[in-house]
C-alpha cells in the first residue's frame, strides 16, 4: 500500500498531466483552424489527444502493477463500445491494452486493429450460436451471460476443442448508482446470472462443478454515477464466490477474475478524478486476496481511458437570442451528443469557448445556450452555460468527449458523422494531425439510406397491383 506521501505525489503528478492536457487541447483547437480542419466547409470535427491516451493506458497498467504479486497475469481489455475506432484500438494495443467486445462488429474492429485472440474478451447478453462458434474457434475468452447461453457453449464444447478461456458472468446485485439506465448490478439488471435470486448461487456452483473447463468468473458493477465503494463491493462479491466455488470443488478451478471496468469520470472540471491508482488501492483494502497472485485479473475499462482525451469542436454558425438569453447555434448537437441532449441531467457537458482563430475566448462570463443543428427545440449541448459570449464564427468545444461521443452517432436529420483527427505536439511548438475517421460524405448518407434501391418500393407496389 502507498504511503500518504506517495498518494500526495500521485495527486501532484495527475495535476501536472491535467494541466498539460488542457494546454495540448488549446493548441490543437487553434491548429485545427489554422490547418483548415475546422472551416466554414467543415464546421464540426472530433479531436483525440494521442499523448493523453498513452498516459491513461500507462496509468492503468501502473496502478495494478503496483499491487499485484509478481508474475500475476493481468489483461486490461478496453471496452470497444466506448470508442469504436480502429486506430484507437491499434494505439491502445501498442500500449499493452486488449479489447472487450460485445458484438460481431466490435470483434471485427478489434481484429482489424490487430488484437490477438488472447487479448480479446467477448461479453454480450445476446450472443448468437455463430458468434460463440467463431469466438471458440479463434480462442477468444467468453463470459457466458445466462444458463441458456451456457447450454449453447456446452454443445459447442462437445463437438470441438477450444483454447478459449471460459467463464460465467454474475450480477452481484449490490445496487445501482445515480444513473439508472447505465447501472449494471441492480436487482433486475439484464446482465449476468442474478446471484441473489433464489437458487442462483447454487446453480452457479454446480455449473462449475460440472464443467472443469470453466476457469473464469466475471462481474461488472462499475459505470458512470457508481461510487467506488459500490464497485469494490461488486468485486468483493465475485471474489467471495470464486473462493467458495474453488473450496467446494476442492481445487483451484477458477484461476482468473474478470472485474469489469466502469471507473466514473469527472465531467465537472479538467481534473482527473478518481484515478486508477485510487481505485486499485481501494480494491487492495476491500478485497485483500485479489492481488496475492492466486488469481489472474482482467479489467474492462472504457470511458475512463478515453473521455478526457477527446473534444468535439463546432463552428458557431449563428448567434441570436430568445427570451433575453443568448443562443449560439452550432453544428454539434444530438447527432454527436445523444445522451447529453436526451438526458442532460445525467450527462451534462462542459463547453469551452474559442474565437474564430481557435484561441481560448476571453471576456465576461455570460449565461447562454449552446444549441445544435437538429430540428427540435431540445437539441442543446448546454442550457444556461456560463462562459464568454459566443459569437458568429467562434467555436464551441464540447469537452471530455473522447468516449461514447464518437461512438453513438445518431443520424437525426441525416446529419453527417464528423471527421475525427488524432493529434500530438510536433516538438517545435506546433501540432501534427492524423486522420482517424474521415467525415461522412453526402453520397455515403444516400447509400446508407437505401439509395441503391430507390425504386424498390414502387416496383413492389406495381407488381402487386398486377
Amino acid at each position: 500500500m502507498g504511503s500518504h506521501d506517495d498518494m500526495t505525489g500521485d495527486a501532484m503528478d495527475t495535476a501536472v498531466h491535467d494541466a498539460e492536457r488542457v494546454a495540448r487541447r488549446d493548441d490543437a483547437v487553434r491548429a485545427a483552424v489554422e490547418q483548415g480542419l475546422l472551416a466554414p466547409g467543415s464546421p464540426l470535427v472530433g479531436l483525440l489527444d494521442v499523448t493523453g491516451i498513452r498516459e491513461s493506458a500507462a496509468a492503468l497498467r501502473a496502478a495494478f502493477d503496483a499491487l499485484v504479486a509478481p508474475g500475476t497475469p493481468v489483461l486490461h481489455a478496453f471496452a470497444v463500445k466506448a470508442t469504436p475506432l480502429v486506430p484507437v484500438l491499434r494505439l491502445l494495443r501498442e500500449e499493452g491494452i486488449g479489447a472487450e467486445v460485445a458484438s460481431p462488429g466490435e470483434l471485427a474492429l478489434a481484429r482489424a486493429a490487430g488484437l490477438r485472440p488472447e487479448m480479446t474478451v467477448l461479453d454480450s447478453p445476446a450472443k448468437t450460436p455463430a458468434e460463440l462458434r467463431e469466438a471458440l474457434a479463434l480462442g477468444i475468452a467468453v463470459n457466458a451471460d445466462n444458463p441458456q447461453e451456457l447450454d449453447r457453449i456446452d454443445a459447442l464444447m462437445r463437438s470441438a476443442t477450444s483454447r478459449s478461456p471460459l467463464g460465467i458472468r454474475v450480477n452481484p446485485q449490490v445496487g445501482g448508482g445515480s444513473i439508472e439506465a447505465t447501472s449494471t448490478a441492480t436487482a433486475t439488471s439484464k446482465f449476468g446470472v442474478a446471484l441473489r435470486d433464489e437458487g442462483a448461487r447454487e446453480w452457479v456452483v454446480r455449473a462449475y462443478q460440472d464443467r472443469p473447463w470453466l476457469t473464469r468468473l466475471h462481474a461488472h458493477t462499475g459505470s458512470q454515477g457508481i461510487p467506488l465503494s459500490l464497485m469494490a463491493q461488486g468485486v468483493a462479491a465475485a471474489y467471495a464466490l470464486a473462493e467458495e466455488i474453488n473450496r467446494r470443488i476442492g481445487r483451484r478451478q477458477i484461476t482468473t477474475l474478470d472485474i469489469g471496468g466502469g471507473l466514473p469520470v469527472n465531467f465537472a472540471s479538467d481534473a482527473t478524478t478518481p484515478t486508477y491508482a485510487q481505485y486499485a488501492r481501494l480494491l487492495g483494502e476491500a478485497v485483500p486476496g485479489l492481488f496475492d497472485g492466486r488469481y489472474g485479473l482482467v479489467t474492462e475499462f472504457g470511458r475512463s481511458l478515453l473521455a478526457k482525451h477527446g473534444t468535439v469542436v463546432a463552428r458557431v454558425e449563428y448567434a441570436k437570442s430568445a427570451g433575453g438569453r443568448p443562443v449560439a447555434v452550432t453544428h454539434a448537437g444530438v447527432q454527436v451528443a445523444t445522451r447529453t441532449v436526451y438526458a442532460p441531467g445525467s450527462w451534462p457537458l462542459r463547453i469551452g469557448a474559442y474565437d474564430g482563430k481557435g484561441r481560448p475566448k476571453e471576456g465576461p462570463a455570460v449565461v447562454q445556450d449552446v444549441a445544435g443543428p437538429a430540428c427540435f427545440s431540445g437539441d442543446l449541448l448546454a442550457e444556461g452555460a456560463t462562459l464568454p459570449l459566443l459569437e458568429q464564427g467562434d467555436h464551441a468545444a464540447a469537452l471530455d468527449t473522447g468516449a461514447y461521443y464518437f461512438a453513438h452517432h445518431y443520424a437525426y436529420n441525416s446529419l453527417a458523422r464528423p471527421g475525427i483527427y488524432g493529434f500530438t505536439p510536433d516538438g517545435a511548438g506546433g501540432i501534427d494531425f492524423a486522420t482517424v475517421r474521415e467525415a461522412q460524405s453526402l453520397d455515403e448518407i444516400v447509400a446508407e439510406s437505401g439509395g441503391a434501391h430507390a425504386a424498390s418500393l414502387t416496383t413492389l407496389t406495381t407488381s402487386k397491383r398486377r
